[in-house]
């Protein structure tokens, strides 16, 4: 079975049905590094190399038996919400822990504490500053993934294997770029993640297909094939009803362009959520802000080109024909509300499409749920024939959907556009 948050959540890995994708892996080097880094082996002797290192500071006061603070450190980590954090996370969250965190001024001890003067705290920040510089270097000489390969002992077969079931069905993602803290949250660098790849594939269709369809409209001939008219039908509808009742007949055509290729790749975007094991790119948030600031920069720049930077930022303020002294007061509250309402506009564009698309697979994760909840039932065949029936409904209405928020999200940005090379 696929995760059930496959078409919500970013990864960086795709998922498919376990027996399409089996793992093989024969010793611990061959797993991925992130899975090696949150193994409680690696932990341990990450912890090990940590506190002999710190053993060796003269300077830093109070350090436990090195058997008492690893077993604090080993119960501190089964806690559900502590659960894979290494020993440098323990020894500067864990509240047991104050005798390091006040030595390094880490977490509330790094604040001003009450009634302490700032003569004080500023004496204590700087006394701590050489134990952090050391306390970095520590850590960063401990995290030496290559060195615990070498020299530590292989897991055993049944971890091995453990880890194999694991990984069955997910296809990981090569990072040359960067360091992963787990599938689904990156470490340091530039993480390939499973969005990415699914706009990339989408931006290289259309491409692929607009760039064969202008091929063969060059020098003025009509499109032939009920592809290519359809396409064609996109585009006048995109033109004619869009753009030019937003934008005007005079400005909108410089625009469809833009608008074309917002309203493609959204919905390119929106139906690979209903191809099995893939997900939909815009049921993420860094991707609809990142369309929606693509809009912000449109509206920017065009208003500037068209009333210069200034004469933009004064439209946004309606011309009201104010006297001199109502305006003084007026106006530069009417100016703040304008600017405030010009970003939050922008925001809800991209979460309006988010939330939209969000949406429709909550609903069907809801109705698959029932089948696997009466799974044991007596009427275990009248529920799923329920789901079944309904999850093919709500598909057809995520299918609508996808292209309804694809206009939505086209039209106001056309919208937007337009108010701004227009004079308010």
């Amino acid at each position: 079975m696929a995760s059930p948050i496959l078409h919500i959540k970013d990864a960086y890995y795709f998922e498919v049905p376990r027996s399409l994708w089996k793992s093989t892996r024969q010793s611990r080097n061959e797993f991925p590094d992130h899975y090696i880094r949150l193994d409680s082996e690696f932990q341990d002797w990450e912890a090990k190399q940590q506190y002999d290192d710190l053993a060796k500071l003269k300077s830093l006061e109070g350090l436990p038996a090195e058997a008492a603070l690893m077993s604090q450190y080993h119960s501190w980590v089964h806690d559900h919400a502590n659960f894979a954090k290494p020993f440098d996370r323990f020894l500067e969250e864990a509240p047991s822990q104050a005798w390091f965190q006040q030595q390094l001024a880490l977490g509330r001890f790094a604040k001003q504490a009450k009634g302490e003067s700032a003569e004080a705290w500023t004496a204590r920040l700087d006394a701590a500053r050489p134990l952090q510089q050391q306390w970095a270097k520590i850590k960063a000489q401990a995290d030496n993934l290559e060195e615990f390969k070498a020299t530590a002992p292989d897991w055993s077969p049944a971890k091995i294997a453990e880890y194999n079931h694991q990984l069955d069905g997910k296809i990981l993602i090569p990072q040359p770029f960067g360091k992963l803290k787990n599938n689904y949250e990156r470490e340091s660098g530039f993480a390939i993640s499973k969005f990415m790849i699914l706009e990339v594939v989408v931006a290289l269709i259309l491409i692929v297909v607009f760039t064969a369809l202008a091929a063969k409209v060059r020098n003025g001939r009509p499109a032939k094939g009920k592809l290519w008219n359809l396409f064609e039908s996109f585009l006048l509808f995109i033109r004619d009803d869009i753009a030019r009742p937003a934008i005007g007949h005079h400005d909108a055509d410089r625009f469809v362009p833009l608008l074309w290729t917002i309203f493609m790749f959204v919905l390119g975007c929106n139906l690979l959520g209903m191809l099995p094991w893939v997900g939909a790119p815009t049921g993420s948030f860094s991707v609809t802000i990142g369309l929606a600031l693509v809009t912000f920069a449109t509206v920017i720049v065009a208003g500037s080109l068209r009333f210069g930077i200034v004469g933009f930022w004064k439209n946004q303020v309606p011309q009201m024909g104010l006297p001199l002294p109502l305006a003084i007061f007026i106006v530069p509250m009417l100016f703040a509300i304008e600017v405030l309402g010009l970003l939050i506009k922008h925001l809800v564009l991209s979460i309006r499409l988010l939330a939209n698309m969000v949406a429709g697979h909550l609903v069907l994760l809801a109705i698959m749920g029932l089948a696997v909840a009466a799974a044991a039932s007596a009427n275990w065949h009248l529920t799923a024939t329920i789901s079944v029936i309904g999850s093919a409904l709500f598909s057809l209405l995520e299918l609508f959907v996808a292209f309804l928020q694809a206009y939505v999200f086209t039209f106001l940005s056309a919208l937007f556009i337009g108010a701004a090379v227009h004079h308010h």
